[in-house]
């Protein structure tokens, strides 16, 4: 993450947050948008604006040097965005990284009612039809507890991470 002065810096928090794929909560309200499918959701369309979308805010840990380094990682393939559409208009959009099973949320946005609640949502049911056993959420905050998150010790977050590590899937 950049900090308040542009520096890249790593952290590796403990406990870590994660999201259990087959445990996930979709709170009533939003299953029922979701069965009203009011955007349309695509995968890789539109990275760049993606990171574009969760960096315009008014405080955002992500720097231009952040987004170039994640826009070459989707260059590579292991960048990839979840995009909800309302016509021809990015509404609201999810990246992370995947690396074998495990994939790194790394930030969402909406410009329109739940779009990145249902593109969460979307990514879950990706994940798991894919393969992935890993989704790794790093803190929780008050947007994200109504999905309710899991924090794990770090011991177990790696052990758990070698595993996903193991594995040879594809978003």
């Amino acid at each position: 993450m950049a900090d308040e002065a542009g520096l890249i810096r790593w952290y590796a928090p403990d406990p870590r947050a994660v999201f259990e794929l087959d445990t996930f909560h979709i709170p009533r309200r939003l299953a029922e948008t979701l069965h009203k499918n009011p955007y349309r959701l695509t995968i890789d369309k539109n990275f760049a604006g993606v990171v574009k979308g969760c960096a315009a805010r008014e405080t955002t840990w992500i720097s231009e040097d952040i987004e170039r380094v994640y826009l070459d990682l989707y260059n590579r393939g292991f960048g990839h965005s979840i995009e909800a559409w309302e016509g021809d208009e990015l509404v609201g959009g999810l990246y992370g990284v995947a690396l074998g099973g495990a994939f790194f949320g790394e930030s969402m946005f909406h410009r329109a009612t739940d779009a990145s609640k249902i593109v969460l949502c979307h990514t879950i049911s990706h994940l798991k039809k894919q393969g992935f056993i890993l989704f790794d959420i790093q803190y929780v905050n008050p947007f994200l507890e109504q999905f309710h998150p899991v924090e794990i010790p770090l011991e177990e977050y790696l052990e758990r991470l070698a595993e996903a590590l193991l594995l040879r899937v594809t978003f």
